[in-house]
């Protein structure tokens, strides 16, 4: 028999190893995580921006639908959704959509998206993406984001959700600066933690100089405060030399690009955001319906590829966006429900799920309450647990 004292050496030994992983690694977090983010350039925003949106949506559904391939009850679904929320999470866009302006120009509307947002938030999740840390915009970037967050502070604390999102990184040197940038304002401003989301849109982000995945570093470089990756589509597409009419969501570059992002991100309870088509339903009914038909694929294949959430640009994408969700998650609600059921019941099936199935089973009913493609009492009834139980299960 082993000497009972080498269980004491191996803790010994690999207590540092133990806290270290934990510390890197906690797991799923109990967050809701948004099944899009909505860009809106920022001279662009004000308070009735999410009344604008919704009632653009329902407009393009009137005159265009009904969804390609949608039954009447799953739209009847959407427009409630639309009807109550339309936008899960919104950015207020200083970089690409917003572009270069003039200093005045860009202060003021900094403070105007600064002082709307504070009057209005009106989304479970909200932030601001700053122009880039590199050198030619890191002087504008920041004063852009401490003039934005002057306006919304004083109106007394930060919305629900908020979040700084950080644009063509390529080193991480530049979340580092981004940690103490956070600090700074928070100390200048008496702000609560701020925490930022990383935009994975360049090729140095995927693969440095030295044959590191970077974005894993740049995870870990965050201090904590890293609430997101989010994959850039077009910039990340050019910057590889993919021809303009071949830049998708889903070519293979964009693939390779945010399987390593999904690997970094593992264990570390960040989620992953897929990126936009810029293939919007606009024009006459037979472009806004092939546009609708693009976007149902795209968003159900990031979904399939397990990525939960993906960049909206325009009002009638909104349609699409939560039929596709909605439909990815009744689709598969009475398996993963009578997969978790026998799990929890040790029956005997032929299928021997290991924990982590029955977290991923857990995780999928969650996140398809959360974002009100299932009831409650469907889950209840099919997989004899309900929204705190399931929670539970993904965090375990």
């Amino acid at each position: 028999m082993l000497d009972p004292a080498l269980f004491d050496r191996l803790d010994a030994l690999l207590a540092d190893d133990d806290a270290r992983r934990a510390r890197m690694y906690p797991g799923a977090l109990p967050r809701r995580q948004p099944v899009h983010t909505v860009y809106v350039p920022a001279d662009r925003y004000a308070e009735h921006t999410v009344t604008e949106w919704r009632a653009g949506a329902l407009a393009a559904l009137d005159e265009h639908g009904p969804l390609p391939g949608v039954d009447a009850a799953l739209e009847a679904r959407v427009r409630d959704k639309l009807a109550v929320e339309p936008i899960e999470d919104l950015r207020i866009d200083f970089e690409d959509g917003y572009g270069i302006r003039p200093d005045d120009e860009e202060d003021a509307a900094a403070r105007a998206a600064g002082t709307a947002l504070g009057r209005n938030a009106g989304t479970p999740f909200v932030g601001l993406r700053m122009k880039s840390l590199e050198g030619p915009t890191r002087r504008r970037a920041v004063r852009t984001l401490e003039l934005f967050l002057e306006e919304l502070f004083a109106f007394g604390s930060l919305p629900r959700g908020f979040r700084v999102t950080l644009p063509k990184v390529t080193s991480v040197a530049q979340v580092e600066a981004m940690v103490e940038l956070c600090a700074a304002l928070e100390s200048e401003l008496g702000v609560a933690r701020l925490p930022f989301e990383i935009q994975v849109e360049t090729p140095q982000a995927v693969l440095g100089a030295d044959g590191t995945a970077l974005v894993a570093r740049m995870l870990h470089s965050s201090a904590g405060r890293c609430v997101g990756l989010h994959y850039g589509t077009y910039d990340y597409s050019a910057a590889l030399g993919v021809a303009a009419a071949y830049q998708s969501m889903a070519h293979p570059v964009a693939d390779h690009a945010k399987a390593v992002m999904q690997v970094a991100a593992a264990g570390t309870g960040v989620p992953v955001s897929d990126g936009s088509t810029n293939i919007v339903p606009v024009g006459s009914r037979e472009q806004v319906r092939s546009a609708w038909e693009l976007h149902l694929r795209l968003v159900r294949r990031s979904l399939e590829n397990g990525l939960y959430q993906g960049w909206d640009l325009h009002p009638a994408q909104l349609p699409t966006r939560f039929a596709a969700t909605f439909a990815f998650y009744a689709d598969g609600l009475e398996a993963a429900a009578r997969r978790l059921r026998d799990y929890l019941a040790r029956s005997s099936t032929g299928v021997l799920d290991e924990p982590a199935t029955a977290r991923a089973l857990a995780g999928f009913l969650h996140r398809g309450l959360t974002c009100g493609a299932l009831d409650e009492p469907d889950v209840r009834r099919l997989a004899g647990v309900g929204p705190d139980e399931l929670g539970a299960l993904v965090t375990a």
